[in-house]
């Protein structure tokens, strides 16, 4: 097979790839984050932790309700008894004894050093952070479908630029041709011209190829067959009147990870209460009705009935614990004090994130300005390249690197936009401001 029908056959492969994606239908921006809410693993699994942070918030899982127990029992024995009486005599006898009690009780904590209401005080806290983290993982995930989504335009812009270059090389091959058939250039020229085209198709074949492996990871976030075929939209529009001073105060009051780390604080404070909880004493109160049957034939008593109402009041301190106590309640005030530090390490680490991806989002509005114009200029000289060229003006190679600078214009500035675009989303993310109209 000769170089132009290898060229021709990677030509047509690369075409039919290509039609195929654009029949694809279209899936908008909005479809996407609409079935990821819906379909995606990690949000379910957040949504039913947080469920069930919400089930647990109970005044019973506090401790303060009373337990009632329905209590049975039945005992039996058969015994065979031998009784040798004072006067000599011997009997002989046997017993079949049983003894069954039942009744309902109930068991009733009323004081336990306020432990009690710091238990329901972190459950609800609890509850909170549970929110937060639902909240955060729709947040993520929904950032996900909108980078990669943006990632695929971007990528289908390299495609449609590189299908524009394939065209530049095949009319740069027939003019090759031309000139070879008239004399004025070489067969090396046009294999020359071949090879370029070949490049082209070659890098066509390869951007196609990760194009298509984006959108398998788009399906997979998606949580859909992962060989569904779709279009996605040509545009990105970059939010340009982002502020750095109010994103930084949007995520001090919005942040999931600030956020969190104010619950947690809240929740060792809760935990020094629960640990004081036990200097005090604890007091409850005990009642029940029984009924009681048992039979002893062999007794003095053949058999006895009884049922009755049963009530009591316990209550118990902690008079010395080996200084446990002690040493509980400062192991908790430093928990305190980590989670205090934690914070505000948190809050450090965020500022620091927001302050990256700000200057990362200010670079790509300055290269998407550059890169606008940049390519506005390569095309022309482009244009104006192939003019020459096509009058033997310039040399060959001077035509390819009019083309190259064309491609590289156009992926920095495609790059630009991408670049800028995921700084916007990841500083929407960080305030927890992400929202899809």
């Amino acid at each position: 097979m000769t170089l132009k029908k290898i060229i021709c056959l990677v030509f047509c492969v690369a075409i039919c790839i290509a039609a195929k994606a654009q029949d694809a239908p279209l899936l908008t921006l909005k479809d996407a984050v609409q079935i990821a809410l819906k379909n995606n693993y990690n949000i379910q699994l957040s949504q039913n932790n947080s469920t069930i942070a919400a089930n647990n918030v109970t005044l019973g899982n506090a401790g303060f309700l009373p337990v009632v127990t329905g209590d049975a029992a039945l005992n039996a024995s058969n015994q065979k008894i031998k009784q040798t009486r004072n006067d000599g005599t011997v009997n002989n006898l046997t017993a079949n004894n049983s003894n069954n009690n039942y009744g309902v009780n109930l068991n009733w904590t009323i004081f336990d050093g306020f432990n009690m209401f710091a238990n329901y005080d972190m459950l609800k806290q609890q509850d909170k952070l549970g929110a937060i983290r639902l909240q955060d993982t729709i947040q993520s995930t929904v950032a996900n479908v909108i980078n990669t989504y943006y990632n695929l335009i971007s990528q289908n812009e390299q495609i449609k630029a590189l299908r524009g270059a394939i065209d530049i090389s095949r009319t740069q091959l027939r003019y090759s041709n031309d000139k070879f058939t008239v004399g004025r250039v070489s067969k090396l020229d046009v294999y020359n011209a071949q090879v370029n085209l070949n490049t082209d198709t070659s890098n066509l074949v390869i951007q196609l190829q990760q194009f298509r492996t984006t959108k398998i990871q788009l399906n997979q976030l998606l949580v859909r067959d992962l060989q569904t075929d779709f279009s996605v939209g040509d545009t990105i529009v970059v939010n340009n009147t982002l502020v750095l001073g109010d994103i930084i105060t949007k995520a001090q009051a919005q942040n999931p990870a600030i956020l969190a780390a104010q619950i947690n604080k809240r929740l060792a404070e809760i935990n020094l209460r629960q640990v004081k909880s036990t200097r005090y004493p604890v007091i409850g109160v005990n009642s029940g009705y029984t009924f009681s049957n048992s039979k002893t034939p062999a007794g003095f008593t053949l058999s006895q009935n009884a049922h009755g109402l049963a009530y009591g009041l316990t209550a118990s301190i902690n008079i010395f614990d080996g200084l446990n106590q002690w040493r509980r309640e400062r192991n908790a005030k430093l928990q305190i004090a980590n989670a205090d530090i934690s914070a505000k390490q948190t809050r450090l680490d965020v500022e620091a994130q927001i302050s990256n991806f700000y200057v990362a989002y200010l670079s790509g509005l300055d290269l998407i300005k550059i890169g606008q114009s940049s390519v506005e200029l390569a095309k022309k000289n482009l244009e104006i390249s192939l003019e020459k060229y096509k009058i033997g003006n310039i040399t060959q190679l001077e035509i390819r690197e009019a083309q190259r600078n064309y491609l590289d214009a156009q992926s920095k500035f495609f790059s630009a936009q991408y670049q800028s675009k995921m700084a916007e989303v990841t500083l929407q993310q960080i305030t927890n401001t992400i929202n899809i109209q």
